[in-house]
């Protein structure tokens, strides 16, 4: 049995950074995520791709971002479940939680903090016969590691930001770069709509609309598409590649939390935002995506700001006859359980004649 003070399911950045505040509080915490490191989207969908609106940051890599997020929460030393799924969950007369992994390790915590992000998700993979043969080798539903595709042939299928996005990024990587996309419109950002068509204007990405890739083949490898163009089989021809990527989305679900007895309206589970991010049961918490409340915004920031709160909250369930009086990291400075301490310089007060 592991047992924590609170119990966080999801190991994205939401959650990591709920370990810092909870570590502020002198609060331990443990991480479950079904994915097999620590980061959640950022990290296993695209870990090189940069993010603008974390502050501070003008710009920062999603992996990196990751990073630093793991060396903040060190000196609180969390615990990690990871490659498990949170799966059952049973609620103790003395109002503490026990959450059974799919692996069947048992965990126990006064306080649930879910931070599932969009929960489990799958790729939406388009209906092509023989893709699932070429997976891992020619075919990927995101992008880990852009030198992969180095002076590579690479053929794009999507019409959303990733696919605009990716495009963009790996013009400068690949040898070749085709975007295909069913529809002459694009859902992206009008910026990253007007970038592909200068890189193609340039020569640096072929665009190809409407059309859709029907077919995949090779030997062993992926070694070419099958392209149909307008939506006529006349005009279906080939083209050669040693990389496909259909980037359609994400099919997100809560997985065996919606189970649990949550209030749950359009796959995300409703909290109270008024005060603290608690969910309809008394002690379990839900921040960052996979929450919802009147004018939610699904923002890393807003996951951070959520983070905070409910921790302060979870301090009271937790210890119910203290008083916590909050103190700037300015002044207090980062004291890890191990009594290590990031200590605060001291304040310098000049009088002004």
């Amino acid at each position: 049995m592991i047992k924590t003070d609170i119990l966080i399911i999801g190991a994205g950045p939401t959650g990591l950074f709920t370990v810092f505040e909870a570590g502020l509080l002198k609060l331990k915490c443990h991480l479950i995520d079904a994915l097999p490191q620590a980061g959640g989207q950022l990290t296993e969908l695209y870990p090189k791709k940069p993010i603008y609106d974390i502050p501070a940051f003008p710009e920062v890599l999603a992996g990196d971002l990751v990073d630093n997020l793991m060396e903040q929460i060190k000196p609180f030393e969390p615990g990690f479940t990871l490659g498990e799924r949170a799966e059952d969950i049973e609620k103790l007369e003395d109002d503490s939680f026990i959450v059974t992994t799919d692996k069947g390790t048992k965990h126990h915590a006064r306080v649930i903090a879910i931070a599932g992000g969009l929960g489990s998700f799958e790729p939406r993979k388009p209906p092509i016969p023989k893709l699932t043969d070429f997976e891992d080798r020619g075919v990927s539903y995101m992008v880990k590691n852009p030198e992969s595709y180095r002076d590579k042939d690479v053929v794009i299928a999507g019409g959303g930001d990733s696919a605009l996005d990716w495009s963009i990024f790996l013009a400068d990587v690949a040898s070749n770069v085709t975007l295909i996309h069913r529809r002459n419109e694009f859902r992206g950002a009008l910026e990253s709509v007007d970038r592909v068509k200068e890189l193609k204007d340039m020569g640096k990405i072929k665009l190809i609309t409407p059309a859709e890739v029907i077919d995949v083949n090779g030997n062993g490898h992926l070694e070419n598409v099958l392209v149909r163009k307008n939506s006529d089989p006349k005009e279906d021809f080939e083209m050669q590649t040693d990389f496909f990527i259909p980037l359609f989305g994400l099919s997100p679900k809560l997985g065996p939390i919606a189970n649990w007895g949550l209030d749950i309206e359009k796959n995300a589970i409703k909290v109270d935002n008024s005060l603290d991010y608690q969910t309809n049961i008394p002690g379990i918490y839900a921040i960052g995506d996979v929450n919802t409340y009147p004018g939610k915004l699904k923002l890393i920031l807003c996951g951070f700001h959520e983070a905070t709160l409910m921790c302060q909250s979870a301090y009271q369930r937790i210890h119910p006859d203290k008083k916590y009086v909050m103190k700037y990291t300015t002044v207090g400075g980062v004291t890890g359980f191990d009594g290590s301490k990031k200590q605060a310089p001291k304040a310098v007060v000049k009088s002004i004649d």
